[in-house]
């Protein structure tokens, strides 16, 4: 007889049923389904240990001692490999309760998660050509489990894998747990992680493309949901109450098997349809592979966007955007592959996408203030300059890429503008210090200086360049191709419109967001239709 198998003092919170996602369903072989049950009632027990309220440290690094030594007939016809490796995370488990960073936690779901795919493209006999999709579907599944149980991971186990820095941008541990309605920072905070969810499900993306065997069906049903719960987790709040996957998330994702599996393009568009930006219509003009390539262009920039406005801290922030360099050479999402593949078809120089991202660095690293006017004209040349510049080669006018750089600073001006009262909130003030010292401004908080009644001139002054940038656009148009740079004259018509807009309101105080109103918004929309 062999001794009983060790096991936590309270009877499991869960099955193979009562998970999140799918642990071995009707879509895979028979065959195969019992060895994935060992495997998971194996981890699963495991797991409860770790988790225990009732054992301490010690008890339960014991226990899990015990529990390994049973691994080579627990698992005799599954193999060991993958199960010992998340024995390591359920021992720090059992001793850790904080995470220092989201490195630190990324490597913890290598070993808490990802063991699970690498085991299942094994057991279907898959090659390893899908291990980086499944390792990020893993770490994805792992990742939205750990934000739902939140509370109750720090209630009954005193442990929190949100990092620690994370919850110091809303204020530390007991201020991010405190009710909602008395820090409206946690939201953004959670936010941010989720976006990180994101990010890995569209790495994940390609995987049920990838896959030969049965498998790529859960895998299918398994993003789906994942999908699914990351919108869930967007729309309401996992500290105030349980968000979970309905039966109808269940009955939908199996109903997608319907389907064709989502294309990386699709992916990308509907990126670009959530961001919900007026100027999307401009796109729109486009069809075929030059929408493809602009929208993939527009998402990076939205990506990095995110990135350097997103709650998390500076130095998390200035990792992912460095992230993004590494993926301009060596794609590894739905998003980057997409970007890679307009960059070949159209000769996109990636000199321009590394600008892009080092304007993002710039608002990421902290309150932003800019010396001079020099200083504002690199920064709108790298947001905003590199986006025309690619934008027109796109477009098929190449020989106008000065054109649709001077074009797109002039956006990024109105932009300032537009957003002066949402940037100061956060530290940010684009406006030049000299510019502001010849107003007579001395002071150098951005709220201080937005209720200068001479800020007001400042504001006109930028205005004023951003109408010369207009007039010298309209003036530059004669001998390029009108027809084929149509979605920029349309988003030059929206931005024109929100200038003229602001001006007439003027810059003091209380100052409000400008918008195009619905009727601008159709006809936009209307232009970009007719040819």
């Amino acid at each position: 007889m062999h001794p009983p198998t060790p096991s936590a003092t309270r009877p499991s919170t869960r099955d193979e049923h009562g998970e999140n996602f799918p642990v071995a369903s009707r879509l895979l072989p028979a065959a195969l389904r019992p060895k994935i049950l060992a495997f998971y009632r194996f981890v699963r027990t495991a797991d409860d240990i770790a988790d225990s309220p009732d054992l301490t440290s010690a008890e339960k690094l014991a226990r899990l001692d015990a529990l390994e030594a049973t691994a080579p007939v627990a698992l005799a016809e599954v193999g060991t490999e993958e199960a010992l490796t998340m024995m390591g995370a359920f021992r720090q488990d059992a001793v850790q309760g904080r995470m220092a960073d989201w490195a630190a936690l990324e490597d913890y779901c290598t070993r808490s998660a990802d063991p699970v795919g690498r085991m299942l493209l094994r057991l279907h006999g898959e090659d390893a050509a899908g291990i980086p999709a499944a390792d990020a579907l893993c770490t994805a599944l792992q990742l939205l489990n750990h934000l739902q149980d939140m509370r109750p991971d720090r209630d009954t186990m005193d442990r929190i894998y949100l990092p620690v820095p994370w919850m110091a941008e809303a204020g530390g541990e007991a201020a991010f747990f405190a009710p909602a309605a008395g820090n409206p920072l946690r939201r953004a905070v959670l936010d941010a992680a989720l976006d990180r969810v994101e990010a890995k499900l569209e790495q994940a993306a390609i995987l049920p493309h990838l896959l030969r065997s049965r498998l790529r069906l859960q895998a299918r049903v398994t993003l789906a949901l994942a999908c699914r719960l990351l919108a869930r987790l967007r729309a309401a709040d996992p500290l105030a109450g349980r968000v979970a996957l309905t039966r109808l998330d269940f009955v939908m994702a199996f109903a997608g098997l319907l389907r064709p599996a989502p294309t990386e393009a699709g992916l990308v568009a509907q990126r670009v349809g959530r961001a919900g930006s007026s100027f999307g219509r401009g796109m729109r003009v486009l069809t075929g592979e030059r929408r493809r390539a602009l929208f993939a262009v527009y998402a990076f920039c939205r990506a990095v966007d995110d990135i350097a406005d997103s709650a998390m801290p500076a130095a998390e922030k200035r990792r992912f955007l460095a992230g993004w360099r590494t993926k301009l050479s060596a794609p590894d999402c739905a998003l980057s592959r997409e970007l890679a593949r307009a960059a070949g078809r159209f000769a996109l120089p990636a000199g321009e996408f590394r600008a892009m991202i080092a304007g993002m660095e710039t608002d990421a690293a902290g309150p932003v203030g800019l010396h001079d006017e020099t200083t504002l004209d690199l920064y709108c040349r790298r947001v905003a300059g590199s986006v025309g510049a690619l934008a027109v080669r796109i477009f098929g006018a190449p020989g106008a890429e000065a054109w649709g750089l001077a074009l797109g600073r002039t956006f990024q001006l109105v932009n300032i503008l537009r957003d002066v009262e949402e940037d100061a909130r956060i530290g940010r003030l684009y406006i030049p210090r000299t510019m502001l010292q010849s107003a007579g401004i001395t002071a150098t908080e951005p709220a201080e200086i937005l209720a200068d009644p001479r800020f007001a001139d400042c504001c006109a002054a930028i205005a004023a360049r951003a109408e010369a940038g207009f007039a010298a656009a309209e003036r530059d148009l004669v001998g390029l191709d009108r027809r084929a740079l149509k979605p920029a004259l349309v988003m030059m018509w929206g931005y024109r419109t929100l200038l003229a807009r602001m001006q007439a309101v003027g810059y003091a105080a209380p100052r409000r967001r400008i918008r195009l109103t619905r009727g601008e918004k159709l006809r936009m929309a209307w232009v970009a239709l007719v040819t």
